[in-house]
């Protein structure tokens, strides 16, 4: 078994000749989307793939063996739904209003200029069908989106444009949102957090939600405890030296 460990994503930094020359492996997206797998290529020999968990292959990368030998990988042909617009009752806009929902169900899917493409299912295809869309059954290589925050995996479009945006996706509280009614919330302030709340922003006037556990100062000196008690009516013992008739 020859032992690979090694991926450039569609060849990266290789002549195009080369890479032509070398011998070939076809994959399925099932196969494509694990790091650990075994495989056949076009010369017979047995490829043990072990990539960095995560990885993705995609069709038109390179696998590099143990020997220094390279592997041209194939996305193999396999059933999909091809999904489009009716161009008598509908408009583009339900194939993106489809694509919102199936990524709400985290539907591994292809987009395209005029189409998408998923895994067959039936109850899906159901759905789409009564959104007014056409589906077909077809026999294609399937290239899903890797996802905005997929680790190690580059989807289709990263091959022509290569966007990988690194955003650090942590809370600074150093620095201030800037929201749409053109004011800045300052995160520099005192904020005593105590994990994973949320901030519901709606505009001017927002609501500010905040959990219950934590502190949220805002420049403002907190009420005297004491004060807050009697505006509800408490009453208290007096202290030393006080009398009764509060004198």
């Amino acid at each position: 078994m020859l032992s690979v460990s090694k991926v450039l994503p569609q060849g990266h930094g290789l002549s195009a000749v080369l890479v032509r020359r070398a011998p070939s492996v076809e994959l399925d997206w099932d196969v494509r989307q694990k790091s650990r797998f075994d495989a056949t290529d076009s010369q017979g020999r047995t490829l043990g793939v072990f990539l960095p968990r995560g990885s993705v292959v995609r069709g038109g990368d390179v696998l590099v063996a143990e020997d220094g030998s390279m592997i041209r990988v194939v996305a193999r042909p396999q059933p999909v739904m091809v999904v489009r617009t009716c161009t008598e009752h509908g408009s583009p806009f339900d194939l993106l209003r489809a694509a919102y929902h199936l990524g709400n169900r985290h539907v591994a899917l292809q987009l395209e200029h005029d189409h998408l493409k998923l895994e067959p299912d039936h109850v899906l295809a159901a759905l789409l069908r009564r959104m007014h869309l056409i589906v077909d059954e077809a026999n294609e290589a399937f290239e899903p989106e890797g996802g905005a925050y997929a680790g190690g995996g580059h989807g289709p479009e990263d091959h022509q444009g290569h966007h990988d945006h690194d955003h650090d996706h942590g809370h600074d509280h150093g620095h201030g949102h800037d929201h749409d009614d053109g004011r800045a919330h300052d995160h520099g302030q005192a904020h005593a957090h105590d994990g994973g709340h949320g901030h519901a922003h709606h505009g001017p006037g927002h609501d500010h939600a905040v959990s219950s556990t934590q502190e949220h100062v805002h420049g403002q000196a907190e009420a005297d405890p004491r004060e807050h008690g009697q505006a509800h009516g408490e009453t208290r013992e007096p202290g030393a030296g006080e009398r009764p008739d509060g004198g």
